[in-house]
């Protein structure tokens, strides 16, 4: 499904990202960890065409990402809340994510409708733009948009951040639905080592961008990890 190599990124020289070879089949549950500065949000950048690579490149369907958009209609992210547009209602928002994904409003309602333990009666009927909500409440739209016109490819960095215990475990389960029974190939990078061994089938350690470890998820790899990040 997603087919990463020889991919380099540099900056004035220095090198933020070194992957030589990196395969992720459809429909996995795949997780992104690391410190602050280890690549993650870079890979995530590169696989969304956001930035170029120095070297090598990210294929999607066998698309070649960075010369080509015909990725984009099966691929949907969320990264942070540069992705929303604040002037804008949730609903309002989610509408505008469907047109451009080919859905009506009827199709947008019926899935969004789907979210609503997840909402916590905090996003819509509120009458509230997106800049006014919460850090929270923002990154709940933001997700449930990312999923509009069901996307084979799902995107989220940090997604867990700034959701409280109730609203991440709700999370924890649509994540989980996506890619057992939808199908979904589903990326997600998270300092929360718990919670993305929870949620992930595989998990990839980077280390200064290079991968140091790739990890199919037991009952040991939550304290694989933490004895990695320790040491």
């Amino acid at each position: 499904m997603i087919t990463t190599s020889n991919l380099s990124k540099k900056y004035s020289g220095n090198e933020v990202l070194n992957i030589e070879s990196l395969d992720i089949p459809k429909g996995q549950s795949f997780g992104l960890v690391g410190n602050n500065g280890a690549g993650k949000t870079t890979y995530f950048s590169l696989l969304l065409d956001l930035i170029k690579p120095s070297t090598g490149f990210i294929k999607s369907h066998d698309i070649q990402v960075n010369e080509s958009e015909d990725w984009k209609p099966f691929t949907s992210a969320f990264i942070d809340e540069s992705f929303l547009i604040g002037y804008l209602t949730a609903e309002e928002y989610f509408y505008f994510i469907g047109e451009l994904r080919g859905q009506n409003k009827a199709d947008v309602d019926k899935l969004v409708a789907q979210f609503e333990d997840f909402f916590h009666g905090e996003i819509l009927g509120q009458k509230k733009y997106l800049r006014d909500l919460s850090k929270g409440n923002q990154k709940k739209a933001g997700i449930v948009a990312a999923l509009i016109g069901n996307p084979e490819v799902v995107v989220l960095d940090e997604p867990f951040a700034n959701l409280d215990p109730t609203t991440q475990i709700r999370l924890k389960g649509i994540i989980k639905n996506l890619a057992e029974k939808q199908g979904t190939t589903v990326l997600i990078s998270s300092h929360d080592l718990m919670h993305i061994t929870d949620v992930c089938e595989r998990i990839v350690v980077l280390e200064k961008g290079e991968v140091v470890k790739d990890i199919k998820t037991s009952e040991a790899t939550l304290k694989e990890l933490e004895e990695h990040f320790a040491s």
